[in-house]
């Protein structure tokens, strides 16, 4: 990266968010994300994940630092030394979940997830769900709430919630987690390689509806939902030295 690299300033709606966005364009200036050397993030881990989507094949480094709520992915916020903490910000490689799933009335919807896909059941009844592993039925009932895969930089948010697996980053591995299992009751989910392709079949749909949703994009009424990890899409974050992803996620199974 350059002395004094170009950057594309892009902020959630939150006022600190935007308060911090006019003072860092009137501080560096800012330029389209297209002609941009690195993209800088003012917001929480939801925008974040938003510019992920919308900007993620760019190829653009993204140095995210945080004025929302959660902020996981975000490094502090600090108005005074960006070039010099952009300089010594050390890169985090992520590859995205790629689901594509069927819904009942014969459409296909395709959508990327950096942290989870997860499958829910819409109404009152529980969802019923098959589960295949690279075309191999390994469960052929399980009755729950929902059921997620997760990435690694994913697998402290929603997964953890619901007592999934911390996963380290680079471990080349993804996490099947259930939500609220009542059949079997004490299967925990798995750990599974990076490049497993997991089929859903969802059991019943009419009767015990389900949707997914891959990061904040929801798909209902769906019959099947297939996830693998992209093989060909990468992004990019920078952390500060003290703050890397690495360690955060580390530390996470340190809290007591």
């Amino acid at each position: 990266m350059t002395a004094s690299p170009r950057i594309a300033f892009l902020a959630s709606a939150a006022p600190g968010a935007q308060e911090a966005l006019a003072a860092l364009v009137e501080r560096h200036g800012t330029c389209p994300v297209q002609e941009a050397d690195v993209i800088c993030s003012l917001g929480g881990d939801g925008f974040m994940l938003q510019t992920l989507h919308r900007h993620g094949g760019l190829g653009k480094p993204v140095y995210g630092m945080k004025l929302g709520t959660v902020g996981f992915l975000m490094n502090h916020y600090h108005a005074d030394d960006l070039l010099e903490r952009l300089a010594a910000a050390e890169p985090a490689i992520l590859r995205p979940l790629e689901m594509v799933a069927q819904t009942e009335s014969g459409s296909t919807v395709g959508s990327l997830a950096y942290n989870e896909v997860s499958l829910l059941r819409q109404t009152r009844q529980a969802a019923h769900i098959r589960i295949d592993l690279n075309g191999q039925q390994r469960l052929d009932e399980l009755v729950c709430d929902g059921v997620m895969v997760c990435t690694p930089a994913g697998s402290t948010a929603y997964n953890f919630s619901a007592h999934g697996p911390i996963l380290p980053l680079g471990s080349q591995t993804i996490a099947l987690t259930p939500i609220a299992a009542f059949r079997p009751r004490r299967w925990r989910g798995a750990i599974l390689k990076a490049e497993t392709e997991v089929r859903f079949e969802i059991l019943d749909p009419y009767k015990r509806p389900v949707s997914v949703t891959a990061d904040s994009h929801e798909t209902r009424d769906v019959v099947e939902v297939v996830i693998r990890e992209s093989r060909d899409r990468t992004v990019t974050l920078l952390f500060d030295p003290e703050h890397n992803l690495e360690e955060r996620i580390l530390s996470e199974q340190f809290v007591v």
